[in-house]
């Protein structure tokens, strides 16, 4: 069974959710496709963007949201340092770094090392120049990383990306479709798995016959 899973590289719950996908993924049969959006394009075509809300109450609230992320990661067993405060993100950047490597065939590799240089290293940027030296880090060559970053085609299947996300009622990252079943959040991985090992998903369910 695949399940797109629709991420942003500089959301928390993304990075969250990564880290228990490899273990789902061994237990359910299940295999990821991993899609990088621009969150905050995605974000801001609902036209309500609760990030930008005055007062930033509930789990908007930046204090919440790092004592939230925290708890998570302590309950996975994960590293975790919060970037808000100490680096400037560039969805846009993040999200193309992510889809030229998935067009060089490193999608999951790369992302994981992304999220690592957000969420875990010491870091105060995350720019152009890590973002191509993640690369060679995971065996990509640098030069044919920054080519594709540069490549017109790279924006194209990102932008291809994201309308399939919305066709599909993607409202925000993590999202993980199977079928035409959409389950937003770290916090539904739980029902993720109960539908990946529930009939007709199942490893080795019989296929319904009409």
């Amino acid at each position: 069974m695949i399940v797109d899973y629709y991420f942003g590289a500089g959301s928390r719950y993304s990075y969250l959710a990564a880290t228990q996908l490899a273990a789902l993924g061994r237990e359910t049969g299940a295999r990821f496709n991993w899609l990088a959006v621009d969150s905050a394009r995605l974000i801001a075509a609902r036209r309500d963007n609760p990030f930008a809300a005055a007062n930033g109450v509930g789990q908007y609230d930046w204090g919440y949201r790092r004592r939230d992320a925290e708890a998570w990661a302590e309950l996975y067993g994960v590293p975790f340092r919060e970037p808000h405060g100490r680096l400037a993100l560039d969805s846009d950047l993040l999200s193309l770094a992510c889809t030229a490597a998935r067009r060089l065939g490193a999608a999951e590799t790369y992302t994981r090392a992304l999220f690592r240089a957000i969420f875990v290293d010491d870091l105060t940027a995350v720019d152009r120049a890590v973002c191509v030296a993640r690369a060679g880090a995971v065996g990509l060559d640098q030069t044919a990383f920054s080519a594709a970053l540069d490549d017109p085609q790279t924006q194209v299947a990102r932008e291809r990306v994201l309308h399939q996300a919305m066709r599909l009622g993607v409202f925000g990252v993590p999202s993980f479709v199977v079928g035409e079943r959409l389950f937003w959040g770290n916090d539904r991985l739980v029902l993720l798995r109960h539908a990946l090992l529930s009939p007709p998903h199942r490893p080795g369910a019989a296929a319904t016959t009409l």
